[in-house]
């Protein structure tokens, strides 16, 4: 069964940076994206960013047009791990971070939660002004 484990959040000020990571284990993942999302208090879990972990256009990421710029994506398979770069955090990232991965994503619908089939548990980010 594959298992998704999230480390790297914590509380930084406004400006800085902090890197998540997400390691797969339980087996080898054989899908074709992972993904980062993000869940603020009171609010609906939230695309962040994705990347192709296999198949065409492997290794191409996309972002949310609130990240682009200050966000990088990337994966690491010989680790089964993949990143998120967070750079110029602001206020407004604070929340619970997400990664997930996907068996058969098609990139239409890759900003859907429920196109996803494996979770992690979660790290918070947390960011003061």
């Amino acid at each position: 069964q594959v298992q998704l484990v999230e480390s790297g959040g914590g509380l930084v000020q406004a400006g800085g940076s902090l890197k998540l990571s997400c390691e797969v284990s339980g087996g080898t993942f054989s899908g074709n994206a992972m993904a980062w999302f993000r869940q603020a208090p009171g609010k609906d879990r939230e695309f962040v960013s994705c990347i192709r972990w296999s198949g065409g256009a492997i290794g191409n990421a996309y972002y949310a047009d609130s990240v682009r710029g200050r966000f990088t994506i990337s994966r690491d398979r010989a680790k089964n791990t993949v990143y998120l770069q967070m750079n110029s955090l602001k206020p407004e990232d604070t929340a619970v971070y997400y990664c997930a991965a996907a068996r058969g994503l098609i990139l239409s619908s890759m900003r859907s939660p429920d196109r996803y089939n494996y979770w992690g548990q979660g790290t918070q980010v947390s960011v003061s002004s």
